[in-house]
């Protein structure tokens, strides 16, 4: 999970990311097949968009994985849909299954 300060397009954002993920060695496969990366933005700057990049993400406030550590690092974030922080929509989600955090990377 990351933040990044970002000034141009949410669609030159994505432009971006898909080349990062290519660099590191993305191959296309089947809809939610196995991948060595994946980037996804939850957020630009607030934007609403009902095409590519969909924005917010729509399987955000179902995801515990995104939602822990989103909460962690923007306690202060909101849904710019519902309105929600993470912690609140986390809050809504069932216990399991559940998250743990891994040890720190090294530097």
């Amino acid at each position: 999970m990351a933040s990044i300060a970002w000034s141009g397009t949410a669609v030159s954002l994505l432009s971006g990311v898909k080349r990062i993920e290519k660099h590191l060695g993305r191959a296309p496969t089947f809809r939610n097949g196995p991948r060595v990366i994946d980037i996804d933005l939850l957020d630009v700057g607030r934007t609403v968009r009902a095409r590519e990049p969909i924005l917010p993400h729509p399987r955000l406030p179902e995801r515990r994985f995104v939602l822990v550590p989103l909460a962690e690092i923007a306690p202060s974030w909101r849904h710019p849909v519902s309105g929600l922080t993470a912690a609140q929509m986390l809050a809504r989600l069932p216990r399991k299954p559940w998250v743990r955090k891994t040890a720190d990377a090294e530097p």
